[in-house]
This record gives structure tokens, C-alpha cells and sequence, in this order.
């Protein structure tokens, strides 16, 4: 008897990964930002982020690609993609020092509408004039979480606009990059390249963790890291990008929580309100996107 599940529970069991990747993204975000709070440098919490990462990438995909999983296609691209993905996540540690959790979740809620833009200028997708409503409503819905004309901006704020662009980029390259390179290519070269990058500035501001905690949670945060990544890309093989895009959106029950729990920091109702926003902008960017591909079919 054939084993092999019906489309719709493989969809299912998909957002379900998918869920579970965005945990563990949230997971990495509070990691960071607990390390930080306990007086490590930004830098070395980076390097054991992608160390952590490089070692869990590689026994995962090894066995299974063995040393062509460094082989890539696209190699300048592909060292584009990777130095992305650093600056963000680099810049994100830092503005999380500063910032709520669910504020800097929120801003990067953002990124659907950014990609949108970016698409166009970058890939030549066209977008028409309902779609480019949307980005602009998600835009609004930034500034209404940023309050660049309220007592509740801070300039970190500014850090996480940043991160928002070069996270935007990043997923620009991975689309440019899709059906070019293996997914062990793409997270071997993103955590490698970002730990050797890392490693000397890592070293010359090390300071050493004291307690267990702090021990597990160093040891642990490339964990999450890797396992995120591959859980997302498991769940992309199962279910389709436009049924998993709406799935990113949980990250705001899980960053309110974590913020209450660990940090005893609520969300405001102006963060409130934007999150509203900008999820109602990115949803309707997806449901066009499946209107798309349904008429193309």
C-alpha cells in the first residue's frame, strides 16, 4: 500500500513547518536580544548565530550533498545574497537592543510590500495600480508603527528600516536565484561566508559566557537559526509560496508574547494598529498574487 499522503494533507502538514519555521525565527530574535540585554557584543552574538548555523548546515546536508554542496552556480550573486542576509541580521541584533521585539516584528512586516517594489524595479514583474494602493497603505502602516512625529520614535527605529531593505533584498536575490542553486548551496554559503567574515571581529571583543544559561542560549541560537531555514524550505516543497506567505503573519502572536513573558514589555495600541495595517496591505498583495497564478494556469 502506497504511503504517500493526499495533496491536501501535505499542504496542511507544509504550513505547519512553516509555522513552526517562523517559531524558530522568533526564537532567533529573542536569543539575540536576551544576550544582548545581558551585556554581550552584537558582533559575537552574529558570529555564534551563523557559527552555530554553519555547523548544524552542515550535518544536515553533508551526508546527503556531500562537498558539492559548496559548488554554486551563481557565485557572485550567491556572495551577494549571503552579505545580505548578514547585514540584516546584524543590524536587526542591534536595533533589537533597543527596540520591543513586536516593533521591530512589525516593521518587518513591511517586507511583502517592499519585495513587491523591489520586484519590479530589480526582476521586471509588473504590478498594477490595486497592488501599488496596497504598497502604499502598507507603507502608511510603518509610519503609523514608526510615529516619526511622536514622543514613541526612537532613532533605532531607523536600524530596523534598514534591516527591512536588506532583508527585501536578500529575498530578491533568493527569487533571482531560484532554480539556479541548491537549498544546501544557499545556507552553507550564507552561514559560512558569514562566519568567517565574522570570525576575527568576533574574536577581538570575545567575551566569555558565565553562566549555564548563557552558555545554552549561545550554543542554541544557530540552532534555531538553521533549523528555521530548513524547516521553511521543507515546507515550500509541500505546499505552495502563496498558501505559506499568510503563515509569516503568526510571528506577531509569538513576538507579543515573548515580549510580555521574557521582557515585560507590551505591544502600544500605535503598534497595534500598523501590524493591522501592514498585514491587511500584505494579504491583499497575496491573494492578487493568487489570482495571478490562478489565471495563468
Amino acid at each position: 500500500m502506497s504511503t504517500v499522503l493526499p495533496r491536501e494533507e501535505k499542504t496542511a502538514f507544509g504550513v505547519m513547518l512553516m509555522a513552526l519555521a517562523v517559531a524558530f525565527f522568533i526564537c532567533i530574535d529573542t536569543s539575540a536580544k536576551w544576550l544582548a540585554l545581558a551585556g554581550f557584543p552584537v558582533i559575537q552574538i552574529v558570529f555564534a548565530r551563523y557559527a552555530g548555523h554553519m555547523i548544524y548546515s552542515f550535518i544536515y546536508f553533508f551526508p546527503k550533498e556531500g562537498w558539492s554542496m559548496f559548488r554554486s552556480n551563481a557565485p557572485k550573486r550567491q556572495f551577494l545574497r549571503s552579505s545580505f542576509l548578514l547585514g540584516s541580521t546584524a543590524i536587526n541584533f542591534l536595533a533589537l537592543k533597543y527596540l520591543p521585539i513586536t516593533v521591530t516584528t512589525t516593521i518587518q512586516f513591511a517586507q511583502p510590500v517592499l519585495i513587491t517594489v523591489l520586484a519590479m524595479l530589480f526582476l521586471g514583474e509588473k504590478v498594477g495600480i490595486r497592488r501599488f494602493a496596497a504598497i502604499v497603505v502598507g507603507f502608511f502602516g510603518v509610519v503609523v508603527v514608526i510615529q516619526p512625529w511622536g514622543a514613541e520614535f526612537q532613532p533605532a527605529m531607523l536600524l530596523s528600516l534598514l534591516v527591512l531593505v536588506l532583508a527585501s533584498l536578500y529575498f530578491i536575490m533568493t527569487r533571482a536565484l531560484a532554480g539556479i542553486e541548491l537549498n544546501a548551496t544557499q545556507q552553507v554559503w550564507s552561514s559560512t561566508l558569514a562566519a568567517m567574515v565574522l570570525l576575527p571581529f568576533a574574536i577581538h571583543v570575545w567575551v566569555w559566557p558565565e553562566t549555564p544559561t548563557q552558555i545554552i542560549v549561545f550554543c542554541i541560537i544557530g540552532f534555531f537559526g538553521a533549523m528555521g531555514h530548513i524547516l521553511a524550505t521543507w515546507a515550500s516543497r509541500l505546499a505552495g509560496a502563496s498558501t505559506l506567505a499568510p503563515v509569516v503573519y503568526t510571528q506577531v502572536f509569538y513576538a507579543t508574547i515573548v515580549g510580555i513573558v521574557l521582557f515585560d514589555t507590551w505591544p502600544t495600541i500605535w503598534t497595534a494598529v500598523g501590524a493591522a495595517i501592514i498585514i491587511g496591505s500584505g494579504l491583499y498583495i497575496w491573494q492578487r498574487e493568487r489570482i495571478k497564478a490562478r489565471h495563468a494556469q
